[in-house]
């Protein structure tokens, strides 16, 4: 049970980061970024190109591949989602889709589809009684937790998190209070990058890299999102947690592989008895 819950937590915190970064962009700009998956794959081969093909050490190749990567999410805003801006959610969400099978083709085109992983150290697993915890696992604990703290540092006790919260609220009083909007939205894709770019390193620490990788995760992603409340940017990585735990301790009852069923069923009953989240309020869904 103890490994269970352990390996539950990492699994959680695998989804908090691109839940937290679905649920930024969706508290700003009012559309479920159906793309989010290409996005942490496109993040994963970024720094898989600065960490092997480059040579450079892991945690300089994931800082700077986040970097790039969070660049990137802003030029793909000015791109596709900027003149779409004043359109409806379903637009953009549409826009989204178009936007991530374009990631995903290009990413297949350049690097194939075999399976790739980081040059790292192989290491024994650390025991701590009866739990084993790896060091992919522990690694993740650390980053997933660090950028957590960062992001809600930012997020209530910064001008920008104050900027971001007024927009998220009422951007028409925003504009009037003179706030740029425009500024807002680029600095939510530059963390959303950052985040999202990071997950895509720690989930191919965690198995491997692939152009499927991000699809994989979109269904717990957008679940965890809803589950906490997808207005809510700090209840999306509860419900993360959540899902992680739930979906590890129902391996109890289930074969290991069958676990996407656990996901599938809680969006189900979200989507039919709780739309708004178990942290969020009834008026996101209007």
């Amino acid at each position: 049970m103890g490994q269970l819950l352990v390996n539950g937590i990492v699994a959680g915190l695998l989804l908090a980061l691109p839940a937290l970064a679905l649920s930024l962009t969706f508290s700003v700009l009012r559309f479920a970024n159906y793309a989010i998956g290409s996005y942490l794959t496109c993040g994963a081969y970024l720094v898989y190109i600065g960490n092997v093909v480059l040579g450079m050490p892991l945690w300089l190749a994931a800082g700077a591949g986040a970097i790039l990567f969070a660049v990137l999410a802003v030029a793909i805003d000015w791109l596709a989602y900027r003149p779409l801006r004043d359109r409806s959610g379903v637009t953009l969400l549409v826009a989204s889709m178009g936007v991530a099978i374009a990631l995903e083709n290009v990413i297949r085109f350049f690097a194939g589809n075999s399976p790739r992983a980081y040059d790292v150290a192989v290491a024994r697993p650390i025991r701590l009684g009866d739990v084993r915890l790896n060091h992919e696992q522990l690694t993740i604990l650390m980053v997933v937790i660090v950028a957590l703290a960062v992001v809600w540092i930012v997020f209530r006790f910064t001008r920008l998190g104050r900027m971001m919260r007024a927009v998220a609220d009422n951007p028409d009083l925003a504009a009037v209070r003179g706030i740029t909007r425009s500024r807002v939205v680029a600095c939510v894709w530059l963390i959303s990058g950052i985040l999202v770019a990071l997950s895509g390193v720690l989930v191919g620490l965690d198995a491997n890299i692939e152009p499927q990788m991000g699809w994989t995760y979109l269904l717990p992603v957008f679940t965890a999102t809803i589950l906490g409340g997808i207005a809510n940017p700090m209840a999306a990585v509860a419900g993360a947690l959540t899902l992680g735990i739930a979906e590890e301790f129902a391996t109890l009852v289930m074969p290991v592989h069958y676990r996407m069923i656990v996901t599938f069923l809680v969006m189900v009953a979200l989507l039919l008895l709780r739309p708004w989240g178990l942290f969020g309020t009834r008026w996101v869904t209007k």
